[in-house]
């Protein structure tokens, strides 16, 4: 019987555990140092602030695994032996594959500071994260101050989980504004705002210089390029994450900063893949970066790869970008692309609105001559990604996506709307004339009726 090995039980190597079984009766094992069973990631935060419980984040319950013939091993891969198929594990026994698939996730970035590797400084990415900020920053007692290091997702998450236990935190941010790579100019803005409103002692276009141990080898204080010392007693570094791959340096893998993969998700050795986080392309699929590290595209190359492993060649096409995330108590979320300043393209026209008084924006990007939708940013409104992933695809105009932005609006009834304010705006910003309609279309979603 064929036998699939996956490193690493992350929503990739799961996933494609999972359909490999639906697929097929191969022999599936799951090797993975982190933990015994499979968690969802993103819910981490959720379980320092106390919403939930850590086997609150496990999806499946511990008895499905053996029910669905996923052998688990718990371990550490040393190497990997191309030539005779075998792993060799630390402290345990080989174990030989006839198909290998590296799901090995990310690690935090680190840049080299000095003093990065002292106790009490972290990133937040795995379980073990997890039990060491629970350990070191317990409540505001023990923990006096926080200070977290890069402005992204990760960072902001970090912050709002140490202020829900009334911990200090001073956020250093080398650039001007926050995530002002990735957002336009006037949600980062109000990102900034939105930190500062939340009692989080934003610091832009400040660097961190160096981590300052105790006499007992533990973080004490962080300096600045603006000559300022910090006191704190935790240390975030959130400064972007990159793929785990130290342990295939010598593995003949080919390398770039992830796991080197074509279309088919295949690397340059016979029957090894990789998916997920640490996964590269060669090349970036039309604006995608050669490596993303997002939730859905690494359940997207699970299911994909598992079709190829059996016996049906696929090739991966995540479709059009989009993504949500949360700062603090706004959600965001985008489809299709909306550059920021930095990153614009020449034919890219914004339009931007924001609401007098709440936190709630929208900016729409279309090309400027022939007037095609080209993406979407919404803080404070929920869309529908099936709505706006069919608009991408039929090519839609903005004066189209205007009219029936109605539509894609999936917030709870009883919810504010305001879509006839932005149009106004819209209408008077580009000396237009377009007012709401409102499709006669069955809901995209429906429910099936129940059976007698």
């Amino acid at each position: 019987m064929e036998h699939i090995v996956i490193i690493g039980n992350g929503i990739s190597g799961v996933t494609a555990a999972r359909h490999i079984r639906k697929l097929s009766d191969k022999r599936i094992t799951i090797i993975s140092a982190e933990t015994d069973y499979f968690f969802s990631r993103t819910a981490l935060m959720y379980v320092y602030m106390g919403h939930m419980k850590f086997e609150h984040t496990q999806p499946y319950e511990n008895w499905f695994w053996k029910k669905n013939r996923i052998d688990l091993v718990k371990g550490y891969v040393n190497s990997i032996d191309h030539k005779n198929q075998i792993l060799k594990i630390k402290n345990s026994t080989d174990i030989s594959y006839d198909k290998l698939v590296i799901a090995t996730g990310s690690k935090p970035n680190k840049f080299g500071w000095p003093g990065q590797d002292l106790d009490h400084v972290q990133g937040l990415y795995s379980k073990q994260d997890l039990d060491a900020l629970e350990k070191n920053a317990p409540n505001k007692t023990v923990c006096k101050r926080a200070v977290i290091v890069g402005g992204g997702l990760i960072g902001i998450e970090m912050a709002e989980m140490l202020r829900s236990r009334d911990i200090p935190v001073t956020f250093l941010v080398r650039e001007s504004s926050f995530w002002n790579g990735v957002l336009p100019k006037g949600e980062s803005q109000l990102i900034n705002e939105h930190i500062l409103e939340h009692h989080i002692d934003l610091q832009l276009e400040t660097s961190l210089i160096e981590i300052l141990a105790d006499e007992n080898g533990k973080a004490r204080a962080v300096t600045t390029d603006k000559g300022d010392t910090i006191e704190c007693d935790i240390v975030g570094l959130t400064a972007g994450v990159s793929p785990n791959i130290n342990f295939l340096k010598d593995s003949g893998i080919e390398l770039g900063r992830g796991v080197k993969v074509n279309r088919m998700l295949e690397t340059n050795i016979p029957n090894i893949y990789a998916i997920g986080d640490c996964a590269e392309q060669h090349k970036g699929i039309g604006y995608r970066r050669p490596i993303e590290a997002v939730w859905y595209t690494g359940r997207m190359m699970g299911e994909t790869l598992a079709q190829t492993i059996c016996g049906n060649p696929t090739e991966y096409k995540p479709g059009h970008w989009f993504n949500s995330a949360k700062f603090l108590d706004l959600e965001y979320q985008t489809y299709g692309w909306v550059f920021s300043e930095r990153g614009r393209k020449e034919y890219e026209q914004h339009f931007y609105w924001r609401h007098t008084t709440e936190k709630i924006c929208v900016t729409i990007a279309f090309h400027k001559d022939t007037k095609a939708f080209l993406g979407i940013n919404t803080f404070g409104i929920r869309m529908r990604h099936a709505i706006f992933d069919r608009w991408l695809t039929e090519n839609r105009s903005i004066e189209y996506v205007m009219e029936y932005l109605k539509d894609a609006n999936f917030d709870p009834e009883f919810f504010a709307l305001y879509e006839q304010e932005i149009i106004t705006h819209f209408n008077k910003e580009f000396g237009a004339d377009i007012s709401p309609k409102k499709k006669s279309w069955k809901r995209i979603f429906t429910i099936p009726k129940a059976r007698a």
